[in-house]
């Protein structure tokens, strides 16, 4: 399969199709419903939105990296009862190389992205028992006003590579950190930071570049 490398500084962006959005939304109100503890949140409307809203990022992130690379969707929305991956999103199998992938989604509000943008990974997943992940994949979505629902994937995280310190930039509980936007948080846990810059680019197949909206951008 004919391949196209990119740049470290490249990500590439594609339009998300309605139908993803329909299997993600379907994933997750399973979730809702069978995870054992949804129950505790039935009176509390705003905390439920906010684990609907997280859940379908996440899994429309998975639906879309599915796509993308010619992989099973999942059949089910992490926090669902029978929903546990261990940290392993996805298995993909070289002659040589086993990696074992977990996604990590988020929502912003544009999809024009800096070398200093961050991807936040909290330390109790990446050192959590009988984790199976070996790379995490970043990807972002955000709205446009002509093309509906825009991902753009932004590449690949050795998990060895920021446990290790060689990326990445880890951040103990109750760190107060600002966003380019000069708003401010506070991690409540301890919380590892990866650069978008220091992230390895995405493979990008010839059938990747035939997707709506397909294009190559630069971090800024």
């Amino acid at each position: 399969m004919e391949q196209t490398v990119l740049n470290k500084a490249s990500y590439i962006q594609i339009s998300v199709t309605d139908e993803q959005k329909l299997s993600a939304r379907e994933l997750v109100e399973h979730s809702l419903r069978h995870h054992l503890v949804s129950n505790i949140w039935d009176k509390h409307d705003d905390k439920l939105s906010k684990t609907r809203m997280m859940r379908f990022t996440g899994t429309l992130g998975e639906i879309v990296f599915a796509d993308c690379y010619h992989l099973p969707r999942p059949q089910r929305s992490f926090g669902a009862a029978d929903g546990q991956d261990w940290g392993q999103d996805f298995l993909i199998k070289s002659d040589a190389l086993a990696f074992s992938v977990d996604i990590k989604s988020m929502k912003r509000k544009s999809g024009s992205l800096a070398a200093d943008y961050v991807l936040n990974i909290p330390s109790s997943q990446l050192h959590k028992p009988n984790s199976k992940t070996s790379h995490y994949f970043c990807i972002s979505f955000h709205q446009c006003e002509t093309e509906g629902t825009i991902a753009s994937l932004i590449g690949f995280i050795d998990k060895q590579a920021l446990e290790n310190g060689v990326i990445g930039q880890l951040y103990k509980s109750g760190t107060k950190r600002v966003r380019s936007d000069g708003t401010a948080f506070t991690f409540y846990e301890n919380t590892y930071e990866v650069l978008f810059g220091d992230i390895d680019p995405p493979v990008v197949t010839e059938s990747i570049k035939k997707l709506k909206a397909f294009r190559i951008c630069e971090l800024k």
